[in-house]
């Protein structure tokens, strides 16, 4: 058995994979801790025994990730490389959607933007938008930033209280609008009348729907149509109403591959194989 160790360090969670033969090694695994080593140290050890997975199994352990930086030691005496985070942004969702040329969008605390072309992946840019968005402005009008509670709350809620659509202020159509479209993010918000479940379910589209469209709009002079959404986000119900929307809207794809979560973790994994080739 001869096993590459991916693994995505975030500042309290870690996710980790396990590629053997240019494969997934069983399923992938994310661990959560105060601290961002305290996280890496118990989603190794936890990934390993989970899958009774040895030591001298491990051929390689590569890194990514904000809180990997503050690693410079290998881990467990293990041969440990560090990998770029957009690199492996890309070779992740390139494996996990099976696409070519593509648009990663990373949503994680902000979003950021990582154009594949084949073999050349490139970080494109990105915005302050994201998971630490919701948390933080849920915390200010929700009383909350357990993403679970905000979730739960939106479950109950009714965007067409919150924002305006173009119904609200067009009594014909417009060529190439749909009527359900927004037109203002919060625009009806301020009748005074939205619950706490309707401004939660605010919150996560709002997110979702700056996220989409800086994604598309960053891809217009390009040709690329096809972006692949990987990170926490994805898991959240409300992508299930907000990117089917924009897809009709703009003519493109948005899509959530299978490990979403875990893709750039498995990119860092694959990334050895790259590294090897050109070594």
């Amino acid at each position: 058995m001869s096993i590459i160790i991916g693994i995505d360090v975030g500042g309290s969670t870690t996710k980790i994979v396990g590629i053997e033969n240019g494969t997934l090694y069983k399923s992938p695994m994310n661990i959560s801790a105060n601290d961002p080593i305290t996280s890496l140290f118990g989603a190794f050890g936890k990934y390993l025994y989970d899958n009774d997975i040895a030591l001298e199994d491990v051929e390689h352990v590569m890194l990514t990730g904000v809180g990997a930086s503050g690693v410079s030691m290998p881990i467990y005496g293990l041969p440990t490389t560090h990998v770029d985070e957009f690199l492996a942004d890309g070779l992740g969702a390139r494996f996990d959607s099976g696409l070519e040329k593509l648009v990663v969008v990373s949503m994680g605390t902000g979003t950021t933007l990582v154009r594949v072309d084949g073999d050349e992946i490139s970080h494109i840019g990105g915005i302050s938008m994201g998971g630490g968005t919701l948390q933080g402005l849920s915390n200010l009008m929700l009383k909350t930033d357990r993403i679970a509670d905000i979730v739960e709350m939106a479950s109950h809620g009714d965007i067409s209280h919150i924002n305006l659509q173009i119904k609200d202020i067009s009594k014909g159509h417009i060529e190439n609008l749909p009527m359900h479209a927004t037109a203002s993010l919060f625009g009806k918000a301020v009748s005074g009348n939205a619950t706490q479940e309707d401004i939660a379910k605010g919150l996560i589209c709002m997110v979702l729907e700056t996220i989409g469209s800086c994604a598309v709009l960053s891809q217009i002079n390009h040709g690329i149509k096809d972006f692949v959404l990987i990170g926490n986000l994805t898991q959240l119900p409300e992508c299930g109403l907000i990117f089917p929307m924009m897809e009709n809207l703009y003519n493109v794809r948005f899509i959530i591959p299978e490990h979403a979560r875990y893709c750039t973790a498995l990119g860092a994994a694959l990334s050895y194989q790259t590294n090897a080739q050109q070594g």
